[in-house]
Order: structure tokens, then sequence, then C-alpha cells
């Protein structure tokens, strides 16, 4: 393919799918694990149930399963795409599940990789995915995010079980020399705040011999300082979303809708507020599936277009935050 000029080529988004377990866990489910109640829960989160994946619903079953309907709503053969970005924390495979996507999707001429960024990491994967269309190497793209929290919460940890689900969402892309939908983006790192929310390897020693000993190959539970992570994300989430608007050239009242990582309703409330954008533009499924790390804003996404609460045309801005520390922005036009 003929390499094009950056400011000649555009983003258009042309399909979204996503795939939720069919296991519920609702609060009162949580109520009897720990010590908690369906109400606490409501009040400090906006949860209500969460979807938790059976054995054979791992990273890669639910991201073929989105990509697959994200690939019909675009009306792809899968032999068309380019390039599959999976982003996931819970891989099926530590070396790699998008290769295991590929092959299960029959995407043969796509070169595929996972991306690491936790919930950021769709934002994340949409950005760098637009820069392969845009740079004219790839002409269509498939998003995955996809994760599996629930094998790696402490379910007798009241401040965190009670936050995270399992899901995948994807999206179609495709570079355009008439149209351009994707306006802007911002991401952001700070690792110096790490602490705050990771999924750790343990320290276990093993050994080979008399003389040699190695660090087995196996990861902690989910920790996270709540406190300080809902202080990030209200402070710094607004804050790159008001710098891309300006950047931009787009005020806030300008926006459609507001679709933000889906972790603790008060930070979506927090958000639209110090934003001014009004309570009805701001998306959230938030009840019903709890914090699907990389998934939810492709959840998020496909839910409402297949409800027809976004339309085509209409204008998004978007933000992922959390575990890194990292965060990012996107400004689009669906469609």
């Amino acid at each position: 393919m003929e390499v094009k000029q950056l400011d000649e080529i555009g983003i258009t988004f042309k399909g979204s799918g996503s795939y939720l377990p069919q296991q519920v866990l609702s609060n009162n489910d949580l109520s009897k694990i720990v010590d908690t109640s369906d109400e606490w829960i409501k009040t400090r989160t906006g949860i209500s149930n969460r979807r938790i994946s059976k054995s054979d619903e791992d990273v890669c079953y639910m991201g073929y399963q989105a990509a697959l309907k994200a690939l019909d709503m675009a009306n792809w053969s899968p032999e068309s795409v380019d390039l599959i970005i999976l982003a996931t924390s819970t891989p099926s495979d530590l070396f790699g599940s998008a290769p295991i996507i590929q092959s299960k999707l029959g995407a043969k001429n796509a070169f595929a990789f996972d991306l690491t960024a936790a919930c950021s990491g769709f934002l994340f994967a949409l950005i760098t995915a637009s820069q392969y269309l845009k740079a004219g190497s790839c002409k269509r793209a498939l998003i995955i995010g996809a994760d599996q929290l629930s094998s790696y919460v402490d379910w007798t940890d009241r401040g965190s079980c009670i936050l995270f689900g399992d899901g995948a969402g994807a999206i179609a892309i495709e570079s355009s020399m008439q149209i351009n939908n994707l306006y802007g983006f911002s991401m952001r790192t700070d690792g110096d705040r790490g602490c705050f929310l990771n999924l750790a390897s343990k320290n276990e020693i093993g050994q080979i011999n008399n003389d040699l000993v190695f660090k087995k190959g196996d990861f902690s539970k989910i920790s996270m300082n709540g406190q300080e992570v809902y202080k990030f994300a209200v402070r710094e989430v607004p804050i790159i979303i008001a710098n891309l608007l300006r950047d931009t050239k787009f005020a806030s009242h300008q926006i459609d809708w507001l679709l933000l990582h889906q972790a603790n309703q008060r930070i979506l409330d927090a958000v639209g507020e110090r934003l001014k954008i009004s309570k009805n533009k701001v998306l959230t499924n938030l009840s019903n599936y709890g914090n699907t790390s990389a998934a939810t804003i492709p959840l998020m996404l496909d839910e409402s277009i297949r409800n027809k609460k976004i339309k085509e045309n209409d204008l998004i801005v978007s933000s992922g935050f959390g575990a890194g520390l990292s965060w990012g922005a996107a400004l689009f036009k669906w469609g």
C-alpha cells in the first residue's frame, strides 16, 4: 500500500461489538461472602451486578465474540482486516492472546498483538491503531478490550471484590481519504503513583539446583488504594479532557456524549460536573457490569449504538484511566 501524507488520511468508525458472560454476581450474593450489603455497595460505587466468566470464557473467547459482532456491523470480511490490537491485562496466554483471536477469526492478512495499559488499555489501543492507519500502512483495524478480572480478585477483600467483573468489547475502524472523525487525543502516565493500583507478581523463589534460584511465575491479587485512585481520577480526568477540547477548538456544550471508563459512579458524576456536561449526556452501564477494565469503554459504546442512543455523527469525548497510573482522552465522531 502506498504511504500517504499524514494529513491526507483520516479515521472513520465502522462497527462495534461486545460479549458478556452469562453468570451474574449480585450485591446480595457478595453480602453472603463479605461484610457488605446491596445498599452499601450501590451508595459507594453505583454497582448492582457484575458478570463472571466460566472456565471456557477466557479473554480469547470473549474478545473473539466481540470482534465477530464488530465485523458484522462493519460488513467486513475477516480477510480484509490489516491490524488487530487486544487491550488486556489478563491474557489467556502471556506470550500474546491477540494472535489466537486473529486465528479464530480467520483474519489471515492481519498482524495482531496485545497492549497492556489496564483500564486505559482500550483507549491507548484505539490511539495506537489510528496511527498505523494514518501512516498509510494499514486500512482496517479491529481494537478489542477484554479482561477477566475475576481471576485476580481477592474475594475476601470487601474494598475491591465489589468492583470488578468480566467482559469484552470491540470496534472496527477504517482509514479514509475524505473524512476524519478522530479529532484528537492525549495520553499520560505517572508511574510514581502506580502503587495505588496494581496486580503484582508474587515474590516466590524456586530452586533449580544447589547453586541457582529463580523467581516463580505467578501473580498476586488486585491491590488498590481506593481513596487515592478516586482522588487521581476526579482531578486528572477533567483536566485532560478540558485541555483536549481546548486544543481541538471544541466546547463542552458541543459534546453529545461523555464516555468514561466505568469505574465508579461517583467518579462519572464528578467528572461530568467539573466539565459542565449534563448528567443525561454521561453514559453509564456500571450498575449492570461493574468495572471490566479495558472492556468498559467499548462495552458502553456498543450498548449505546445498538440501543440507538449513540447515532451517526454524534460527537463523543472519551477517557480511560486507572493502573499505571495511566489516563488518556480522545475526541471522535461516531461514523
